[in-house]
């Protein structure tokens, strides 16, 4: 793995680093690990990289990795850059032959994205978006229970993700992550609602296997001089005639990183919380509310492959992150045996995904600003 950004001072970086590293088939061997050289430099110190693979650029890193011999380049980058940097380092590394993980939003705006969509068909090359809450076992037996009948047809979906860590103008203290996350140039036209809210909408589409359709969205900035959203509320109409409700915030004092979703069927209901990820809560027409735990009972094998250690050992965040590595550190495999890889090994956010969570910022910012009620993606 090659990495761009994440450098020293960086939060996402480190996520991903260990995350790469907990299955022990992914190695770090090179980065351009910040804009400024003289940075990416001490980084690459610090993750003790010989010299001649710490680049100032991943411009330079892409091309002098492409001159080395197979087997001892780097077979994939992985960005955990801000939002504005997502876009030049993926076309390039797909355009020189080398696969990508991107932290999410894929892009800046929909037309990078669609570009990226286009390259990866173009190409054939694995692209791999880390919404990481789709690695967590119990998300992922939900999906396989929506998906056999066990709660019948989707009715609704309510799905939140508060925060208050934003809840006063923390960007004006110079502060690393608010700075760049509420700024339109690095963050692109959302806020919270690209920073978390995609998420919340990834996971929603994710264990229903629903597109969301409409939307009917109001953003909010409540702190006073802040230039993009810190508060979103969206009615969503999905395929096949569900209907749904997002809500995120990042003003919502006293909460941590409240990601959790709930959906009702005709016959029963799920509910997972980010926080207690280790638990699934199965509701019924008939009959008690049913806890699911990580680990124990006869889980799907979606859900099985995705955990590592017995239950009652708590996995968690880092665990999930890990779950997209592993799963794409097995295709890269499959490619160089000339292998097909498991559906299970394909089980990953792809750049389609990306797109997807674009157009749905755009849609809900444009239809805020609107006079319309419903907005089609």
């Amino acid at each position: 793995m090659g990495m761009v950004g994440g450098g020293r001072g960086a939060f996402i970086g480190g996520v991903h680093r260990i995350a790469a590293a907990i299955d022990q088939q992914i190695e770090l061997v090179c980065g351009a690990f910040s804009s400024n050289p003289e940075k990416s430099r001490l980084s690459g110190e610090d993750f003790y990289l010989p010299t001649d693979r710490v680049y100032g650029s991943y411009e330079e890193m892409i091309l002098k990795e492409k001159e080395l011999p197979l087997g001892e380049r780097m077979d994939f980058i992985s960005i955990v850059t801000p939002n504005h940097v997502h876009f030049g380092p993926a076309k390039m590394a797909l355009e020189n032959g080398f696969h990508v993980v991107c932290d999410k939003p894929v892009t800046f705006n929909v037309d990078e994205a669609e570009i990226l969509v286009k390259l990866v068909e173009e190409t054939g090359l694995i692209f791999a978006l880390t919404h990481n809450y789709t690695g967590y076992p119990m998300v992922k037996q939900a999906r396989n229970m929506v998906k056999n009948g066990r709660i019948g047809k989707v009715r609704k979906i309510v799905v939140e993700y508060p925060q208050g860590w934003l809840a006063t103008k923390v960007e004006d203290t110079d502060q690393k992550q608010a700075s760049w996350r509420t700024d339109p140039a690095k963050s692109g036209m959302g806020g919270a609602m690209g920073d978390i809210g995609t998420h919340a909408e990834n996971l929603a589409e994710y264990i229903t296997d629903l597109k969301i359709t409409e939307v009917c969205a109001e953003l909010t900035s409540f702190v006073e001089g802040r230039r993009l959203d810190d508060d979103a509320n969206i009615l969503l109409r999905f395929e096949e005639g569900a209907r749904g409700v997002l809500h995120c915030s990042q003003i919502a004092v006293g909460e941590e990183n409240g990601l959790n979703i709930r959906v009702w069927g005709e016959t029963g209901g799920l509910e997972w919380h980010q926080m207690r990820p280790n638990t699934l809560i199965v509701k019924q027409l008939e009959g008690p509310n049913v806890h699911y735990r990580t680990g124990v009972g006869n889980l799907s094998d979606a859900a099985n492959h995705a955990q590592r250690i017995p239950a009652g050992h708590p996995e968690g965040y880092l665990e999930a992150f890990a779950n997209i590595y592993k799963n794409v550190a097995a295709c890269i495999q499959h490619r160089l045996a000339g292998t097909q890889p498991t559906k299970l090994e394909r089980d990953f956010p792809n750049v389609k995904d990306g797109l997807r969570g674009m157009r749905f910022v755009e849609k809900v910012v444009e239809n805020s600003r609107g006079t319309e009620k419903w907005t089609k993606l």
